[in-house]
């Protein structure tokens, strides 16, 4: 028997149909799962939602919703103007904004600049 509290499979508690974790029908996916199929949603309605507690939710419920397969459509592929913005952010990501030195490597966040411009030479000799 399926967990009572998250069970609702005609929507008239929680508004929706409601699954618990694992416990949903064939034919629907989550987002994630379209994508790993080759698919997205295409502007189709939320179908139905799983339910589940979680320690790491505020509420302590995590939902996920779902999909159905049958009304997915192909993702659209990347066209050669995408390609090159992500190679152009990804770029970005690797230059020194103070020396403009590609890094080759995405500079740390928490540093905001290339390693050897955070903590010069001269400054790790005297340590």
């Amino acid at each position: 028997m399926p967990a009572p509290r998250f069970w609702d499979p005609d929507g008239t508690k929680f508004g929706v149909p409601t699954y618990p974790w694992r416990l949903a029908p064939d034919g629907l996916a989550t987002r994630a799962q379209l994508r790993a199929r080759g698919l997205r949603p295409g502007g189709q309605e939320i179908a139905a939602q799983i339910l589940w507690r979680s320690r790491r939710a505020r509420g302590g419920i995590r939902a996920a919703y779902l999909y159905r397969t049958d009304h997915a459509k192909p993702v659209r592929p990347m066209t050669p103007a995408k390609w090159a913005a992500i190679d152009a952010a990804l770029a970005a990501r690797r230059c020194c904004p103070n020396c403009r030195t590609d890094a080759g490597y995405c500079i740390p966040r928490s540093l905001g600049m290339y390693v050897p411009c955070a903590f010069p030479v001269e400054e790790q000799r005297a340590a």
